[in-house]
């Protein structure tokens, strides 16, 4: 009986922790609506203003442990929230992951042709340094030569 009860709680604390670390993170479907919603900001409101709230690490763009980032289809970095300093260099072109994958050209290759999906590659969570498996949604803006982007880390939980 005791073995039982001690058995039913760590099965109930290890689902509530693994609903709270759920929570936590973000899902595709939500990354699919930011990016709508922030190449909607863009037709609305204009690039400085969509460039000023995507690049806002408290801004509506970052939620849970995501984010939107912006880049225009010459693979310029236009905005992001928690490396700004992407925004810096000409182009992100020649940037690969630890797999020495080439991220950001397959970013820019998604939105010129069919104009939406969703890349595999390592990227650091937020804060961090090391890097984990991420599945990032490419969007490309219309009527602009122009994409978002959002992902989610897959696997593991946050360190």
């Amino acid at each position: 009986m005791k073995k039982s009860f001690f058995l039913l709680l760590g099965l109930i604390v290890g689902l509530i922790a693994a609903n709270a670390w759920a929570e936590g993170s973000a899902t595709k479907d939500e990354c699919v609506i930011k990016c709508h919603e922030a190449a909607a900001m863009i037709n609305s409101k204009g690039l400085e203003a969509a460039i000023k709230a995507i690049g806002d690490p408290k801004g509506p763009f970052v939620w849970k442990d995501s984010y939107v980032f912006l880049m225009n289809l010459d693979g310029k970095m236009l905005a992001h929230p928690f490396h700004p300093e992407l925004t810096h260099q000409e182009h992100v072109l020649l940037m690969t992951d630890p797999t020495d994958k080439a991220l950001f050209v397959h970013f820019v290759n998604l939105a010129r042709t069919a104009g939406h999906g969703w890349v595999e590659y390592m990227w650091p969570r937020p804060g961090k340094t090391t890097p984990s498996k991420k599945l990032s949604y490419i969007y490309r803006v219309p009527k602009h030569d122009l994409f978002v982007g959002a992902g989610v880390y897959v696997g593991g939980m946050i360190y």
